[in-house]
């Protein structure tokens, strides 16, 4: 299991070399599988952590980037998603569309490009932290530069 989760810290680091982003990857010594737990660990409030997270539009998987500071409204994301029906995905679910485990997903690295929304939330940080491909790593970045790097879509998902 180790090996496989120190393959995805390289993938994210690849990807984010690939990508021409200053900010390297930074191992915490505690998880960061959580919001709360990332903040805390880095010192900044919740609202900084874009949280990764794999919804399902009628089936399809959809990665929402969310600011830790609040929930995604399904109710908002389906409308932005053309009416589509939104589940939350399982674990499994997960793990195919993102090649990550639960706890450590990155917003870039997939095996294959995910339609990707960015919670507006986070524009209104200098820096904002994102998992690194596992739980104790994350990297920082900025709200432009997630949308540039995701070729997400910025819209207000939050609750």
């Amino acid at each position: 299991m180790a090996e496989q989760e120190q393959e995805s810290v390289v993938r994210v680091r690849t990807t984010l070399s690939a990508a021409g982003v200053s900010g390297q990857l930074r191992r915490l010594a505690d998880s960061a599988r959580t919001a709360k737990e990332a903040a805390t660990a880095l010192g900044i409030e919740p609202g900084q952590i874009a949280s990764s997270l794999i919804f399902l539009a009628d089936g399809r998987p959809v990665l929402v980037v969310a600011s830790g500071g609040h929930r995604v409204n399904t109710d908002k994301l389906s409308t932005i998603l053309d009416g589509a029906r939104i589940s939350k995905a399982n674990a499994d679910d997960v793990r195919n569309a993102t090649g990550f485990a639960i706890g450590g997903v990155a917003p870039i690295g997939h095996p294959a490009p995910l339609r990707t929304i960015v919670d507006i939330a986070l524009s209104r940080y200098d820096v904002v932290w994102a998992a690194g491909g596992h739980p104790h790593y994350v990297f920082p970045t900025s709200f432009d530069e997630l949308v540039r790097i995701t070729s997400g879509t910025p819209a207000n998902v939050g609750a």
